[in-house]
C-alpha cells in the first residue's frame, strides 16, 4: 500500500534535492567549458586546453555556451568540437589582433561550432587564421565577422570545408585591401562542399590562391548582400572543378561584371582543365543587367560544360 508523505515533509524532500542538483550543475558547468576528451580533463580557458594537448593529438569538446575567448595553436594535431553542433560559440574575442582561432600547428579539426562578431584594427578579424598546416572544418558558422577564414601560405598544406555557412562577412574599409568571406593563400588545396555563402558585406565571397580547387553543391546567396564583388574570384588561376552549385547575384554590388572570376591578378597556377559544370546561376528577381558567369584573364583551356544560366548572364567571357 503507499503511503503518502505529509505535505510539509513532501515539499523538503523536493525542493532540497532539486536546489543541490542545480547548484552542483551550475559548477561543473563552469568547471567543464573546455574538456580534453582523451584525458578527461576540464579547463576554463581555451588556450590551457591547447597547451595540453601540446605536440601530441587532442580533442577539445566545448560544452554548450558563448565564450568571450580565443587561442593559438602552434603544434600538434588539435580537434576542435562542439558537444552540440551549433551551441558553442566565440564570440567577439581576437588572438593575436588575428582570430578566433590562430592555427600554425600540424593540423587542426573544427567541428560544429560558431565563430560570430570578431573584428580587428587592421579589418582583417577572421574567425579563423589559418597560418600553416592542415585544416578540416564541418558543420560550423562564420557569422558577422570581417572575414570567416583567412589563411596564409603553405603550398604543401591542404584545407577542406563542408556543410558550413558563410553569413555576413566582408569588408573594404581596411587600407590594405578588402577582406573577403573565405580567403585563402596560396595553399595546395582547397576543397569546399556543402556549404553557404550569403548575405556578403563587402569584398568577395569567396577568394582563392591554391593550386587547385574543389567547389561542389555549395550556395552563393548575394540577394542580400552590401557592396560585395564576386562570388569566387581565384586571382591567381587554379585547376579542379566547379560543379552542381547555385549562385543568385543580388542588387547592391561594388562590382557585378562577373560571378566567377579566374586569374585577375595574376597567372601563378595554370587553369588547364578547369571544369566548371552544372552550376545554376542567374539575378535576384527584379534586376535587369548583363554579367559575364565566368570571367577569365588566364587565357588557359578552361572546361565550361552545361550550366544553367539565367537572362542577361554571358556564359564565357575573356578578359
Amino acid at each position: 500500500m503507499r503511503i503518502p508523505l505529509p505535505p510539509r515533509a513532501s515539499g523538503l524532500l523536493v525542493l532540497i534535492p532539486v536546489a543541490l542538483v542545480s547548484t552542483a550543475s551550475v559548477a561543473q558547468q563552469a568547471q567543464a567549458a573546455y574538456t580534453v576528451v582523451e584525458s578527461g580533463r576540464s579547463y576554463a580557458r581555451l588556450q590551457d586546453a591547447v597547451d595540453a594537448i601540446g605536440d601530441g593529438r587532442g580533442t577539445i569538446r566545448f560544452a554548450s555556451m558563448r565564450f568571450a575567448d580565443c587561442a593559438v595553436q602552434t603544434k600538434g594535431d588539435v580537434t576542435y568540437r562542439a558537444a552540440v553542433p551549433g551551441q558553442s560559440v566565440l564570440d567577439g574575442v581576437p588572438c593575436e589582433g588575428k582570430a578566433a582561432l590562430v592555427l600554425r600547428g600540424r593540423s587542426a579539426r573544427i567541428e560544429g561550432l560558431v565563430f560570430a562578431d570578431i573584428r580587428v584594427p587592421d579589418h582583417n578579424g577572421a574567425g579563423v587564421r589559418l597560418e600553416s598546416g592542415n585544416l578540416t572544418v564541418s558543420q560550423s558558422w562564420f557569422r558577422d565577422s570581417e572575414q570567416g577564414v583567412l589563411s596564409a601560405d603553405d603550398p604543401q598544406g591542404s584545407i577542406t570545408i563542408d556543410k558550413s555557412t558563410f553569413t555576413r562577412l566582408g569588408t573594404c574599409e581596411g587600407s590594405g585591401g578588402c577582406a573577403h568571406g573565405l580567403y585563402i593563400g596560396n595553399y595546395g588545396s582547397l576543397t569546399v562542399t556543402r556549404s553557404r555563402f550569403e548575405a556578403g558585406t563587402g569584398g568577395h565571397y569567396f577568394k582563392s590562391r591554391a593550386a587547385r580547387v574543389t567547389i561542389e553543391n555549395c550556395s552563393f546567396d548575394d540577394s542580400q548582400g552590401k557592396g560585395t564583388n564576386y562570388m569566387i574570384d581565384l586571382p591567381e588561376g587554379a585547376t579542379g572543378r566547379i560543379a552542381d552549385n547555385w549562385f543568385v547575384q543580388g542588387r547592391d554590388k561594388e562590382n557585378y561584371s562577373a560571378f566567377i572570376a579566374v586569374a585577375a591578378e595574376h597567372h601563378t597556377h595554370s587553369a588547364d582543365g578547369l571544369t566548371i559544370v552544372d552550376n545554376n546561376a542567374r539575378f535576384a528577381p527584379g534586376i535587369d543587367r548583363r554579367s559575364a558567369f565566368v570571367a577569365d584573364w588566364s587565357g588557359d583551356a578552361l572546361k565550361i560544360g552545361a550550366n544553367t544560366l539565367g537572362p542577361g548572364l554571358v556564359r564565357f567571357e575573356k578578359r
